[in-house]
């Protein structure tokens, strides 16, 4: 069958090739087809034992992680799992909030789990007073363009930019012009990310998510015309390895315009029903992985209209997150979240509670993050002492004393500390006169710098 992207060869095995189109499936040890669960029944016996279940816990726990039919069948001890299975599927129904985009019916139940960690979000993510989450506003500039590089790189590895982490970063850093598609991609997403940031308070409409699409997919994709192009075909099938059945065949491209124009309304109004900022962000990034409406970076696509809305509704936090870190180190678990929904009816639920544990997971990594970098700030404090070097040179000197064989230039330093190109230039040269860098003569414009040869003696002169 065919399939609009070029796959991954991590989570693909291409069979042959057709024009702009493959015919893969997905390797079983990256992705199983989901078992298809028993028809919901509902009777008396459900009723009272959706009350029983309800009254003794076993639902709670099951609603909390949102399980699917394949581990609720192992839940039962006192009865059948089909009659377990229709009890939960009865008390999902009765909480059910339903969806609509075109002519497809989404629906989904709040879960206990969903509300304590959306308040959560509410007090340390969202608002306008702040956060406790111990980033000083000197230091804010630096860690949203550290964590758009992290979210950059990942969301890049994800679709299969084959690049490590130290590389990436060099190359958005020094601005390096990209030598292949994964340093494009990745570039790509950097530039698209802070595109986003910049207009984070205007309108989702189709054109925006076009050119999104357009800056996402710069020189990366097989035909250059489907950059910033909703897809003009059909012949789009996932398959599933073991036996070839089709997992997920999205809608028909006479369906796109009336979709896309269906999820911007739901982006930029109220529903009738109020929906939770934060749920309704999930659900966003769902169905543009749902719609697939373009050949290639619908994954990228759809992360980055995810932190688009999340900045929009006031979650400035949102800027520090790399939630694509996270699903890229549980991307069997994104990619079920996935198919559970089309499984079950269209029940976005199991999206949404993997979305907002990846979340969780990001935030506490944040957290993490910033507690490492403000210990290297206090180590980097020692080098302040030193006449003449400042804040930034202090760091700059602190990462020349613990990586002797780094390289820095201008532009890169402009990058790390969000400084104009003269004050870049006259940091170096300071560090130059004081003796602890040298420079080399790239070419007759370019120049790097490297930790200088008398570098631990010109130290011991100020005692460190």
């Amino acid at each position: 069958m065919q399939h609009h992207e070029k796959p991954n060869s991590k989570n693909c095995e291409i069979l042959s090739k057709s024009r702009n189109f493959y015919y893969f499936c997905f390797k079983k040890d990256k992705l199983n087809m989901i078992e298809t669960a028993p028809p919901y029944i509902k009777n008396d016996d459900t009723i009272s034992l959706m009350i029983k279940f309800q009254s003794n816990g076993t639902l709670k726990s099951i609603q909390d992680d949102y399980l699917y039919w394949d581990k609720i069948k192992y839940k039962s001890t006192d009865c059948k799992s089909e009659e377990l299975w229709n009890a939960v599927k009865l008390f999902r129904y009765i909480r059910s909030n339903n969806l609509k985009f075109g002519n497809h019916v989404f629906s989904y139940m709040i879960t206990d789990y969903m509300q304590r960690t959306l308040h959560q979000f509410d007090l340390h993510i969202g608002g306008t007073l702040g956060s406790n989450i111990g980033i000083a506003e000197t230091d804010k500039t630096k860690f949203v363009i550290s964590s758009i590089m992290e979210e950059a790189i990942s969301s890049s590895q994800m679709e299969g930019a084959n690049t490590t982490r130290k590389k990436a970063k060099e190359i958005i850093q020094q601005e390096k012009k990209p030598k292949n598609k994964s340093e494009q991609m990745i570039m790509n997403n950097f530039i698209t990310m802070k595109h986003i940031v910049q207009h984070k308070n205007e309108d989702i409409t189709p054109e925006k998510i076009l050119y999104v699409h357009k800056l996402i997919s710069n020189n990366t994709l097989e035909d250059f015309e489907d950059e910033g192009k909703f897809r003009d075909n059909d012949e789009v099938h996932v398959l599933d390895y073991s036996n070839s059945e089709i997992v997920h065949t999205p809608p028909l491209k006479e369906e796109l315009n009336v979709l896309i124009k269906d999820l911007c309304d739901f982006c930029n109004s109220d529903t009738e029903t109020f929906i939770h900022p934060i749920i309704k962000g999930c659900i966003i990034h769902f169905m543009i992985g749902w719609i697939h409406p373009f050949t290639d970076g619908n994954g990228r696509t759809a992360r980055a209209l995810f932190y688009w809305y999340m900045l929009k509704q006031g979650y400035w936090l949102t800027e520090y997150l790399s939630i694509s870190r996270i699903i890229k180190d549980t991307k069997t678990q994104y990619e079920k979240a996935y198919l559970y929904t089309e499984n079950d009816q269209n029940d976005l639920g199991y999206f949404i509670t993997y979305h907002i544990k990846t979340m969780e997971k990001a935030y506490d990594a944040l957290k993490e993050y910033i507690s490492r970098k403000q210990r290297e700030v206090f180590q980097a404090a020692k080098f302040i002492k030193i006449p003449n070097v400042n804040d930034r040179t202090s760091q700059i000197l602190k990462i020349m004393n613990d990586d002797g064989d780094r390289v820095f230039n201008t532009k890169e330093i402009e990058s790390r500390f969000n400084i104009s190109n003269y004050t870049a230039r006259t940091d170096l040269k300071t560090l130059v006169e004081l003796g602890f860098l040298e420079i080399i003569q790239v070419n007759k414009k370019k120049q790097n710098f490297i930790k200088s040869r008398n570098f631990n003696e010109t130290l011991k002169k100020y005692n460190i």
